[in-house]
């Protein structure tokens, strides 16, 4: 390039930029990721991946602290952040968004949700999450065993919501007295259910709200790039191996992850007030194990392994109503529901053979 061209170009590129603050460019570029871990996080939400969707969610907590996402717009979409938050950890009990112990995560996300009203454009879809929030905040106290929870979650809604329905509310007075978790109430607004009526939410409001300028930008390189190494492949086999093939044949070493994907904590909003993780139904026996895991600065520690105790009426009362709930195969599902004392999908599939075999379902 001639040198009086490459000046001009670099003089040209000063001149826009004295023109342009810096803090706006940067505020455009830094919305333009929010939205693409918003999208991520979206699809990490629809995949059941919690893992990925909770390293996602620390990604999106540690950018949010900068003063520039304080808007409305941005305000919107971190209430959608932290309630798929607690939509993720509806059926763990034990993990607190607010400060009072009381407030399980379903009910959390209630509280949160009552704020998206604006952002929902079909009245209905809004009404059946509220319904289905309330259901199942319920219904999960009641598979775990905690009527009186369940009792209290109802009384709860009763004083800090108004109930979609009147007679729902005396529908389920009437199965928490009884007990009856197998109520095709609760089958019908199932916690799968609510899963399902979320996405559509996502769907709409993404459709109504596009936040992919960067997700397409990115397929757009990703498919050039695919291309070209297609034609460097054709070119290849017509002549010599070409030497990203010759490097390819040579031994590689295996990669190591420099960075943890193990988050230690769920992102708590703006909206909590003192956010923590409360540990009080957690057995001592296992929280002993839990803080003896090894972490930075610390030496290695022999864990001892818990004795699995064998199958009991309990556990296979657990695993048949795991079944009616969810059906047959479904042993991912089965084990969030109930406590199984450790055991995997797999030692559920054969206790569910053998109790066929035996003729007891």
């Amino acid at each position: 390039m001639d040198p009086e061209n490459n000046n001009k170009t670099s003089s040209d590129a000063d001149s826009t930029d004295e023109s342009i603050r810096f803090s706006h460019v940067t505020g455009v570029a830094s919305g333009w990721i929010l939205d693409f871990m918003f999208v991520s996080l979206c699809r990490r939400f629809k995949e059941g991946k919690l893992d990925e969707f909770s390293e996602t969610l620390s990604t999106i907590e540690a950018m949010t602290q900068d003063p520039s996402f304080k808007g409305n717009f941005f305000s919107e979409k971190i209430n959608i952040c932290s309630f798929l938050a607690r939509i993720m950890h509806g059926k763990q009990l034990d993990t607190m968004f607010e400060e009072d112990e009381s407030v399980t995560p379903l009910m959390s996300a209630a509280n949160i949700w009552s704020k998206l009203e604006h952002a929902v454009a079909d009245e209905r879809l809004f009404k059946n999450v509220t319904i289905l929030l309330l259901v199942q905040s319920v219904a999960i106290c009641l598979e775990k065993g905690k009527r009186s929870s369940a009792s209290s979650n109802l009384k709860w809604f009763e004083n800090n919501h108004e109930f979609p329905q009147q007679n729902l509310r005396v529908k389920l007075l009437t199965i928490v007295k009884q007990g009856d978790t197998d109520h095709p109430l609760l089958a019908s607004f199932s916690f799968s259910c609510l899963l399902e009526t979320v996405e559509s939410f996502l769907d709409s409001y993404l459709e109504k709200n596009p936040s992919d300028f960067l997700l397409k930008a990115a397929t757009k390189v990703v498919r050039s790039s695919q291309t070209s190494e297609s034609l460097e492949g054709a070119v290849s086999r017509d002549g010599s191996r070409s030497e990203t093939e010759k490097k390819s044949t040579k031994s590689k070493k295996p990669k190591r992850k420099l960075l943890s994907t193990k988050i230690s904590d769920v992102w708590k909003p703006d909206s909590c007030k003192k956010p923590f993780i409360s540990l009080r139904r957690i057995p001592q026996n296992e929280l002993s194990e839990m803080m003896s895991e090894k972490s930075p600065g610390t030496s290695m520690v022999q864990k001892s392994r818990k004795p699995r105790r064998k199958w009991n009426t309990d556990l296979d009362r657990h695993l048949k109503a795991g079944v009616r709930r969810h059906g047959q195969g479904k042993w991912s599902q089965i084990l969030l529901d109930y406590d199984f004392e450790g055991r995997t999908g797999v030692m559920l599939k054969d206790r569910w053979r053998i109790l066929t075999r035996a003729g007891k379902v």
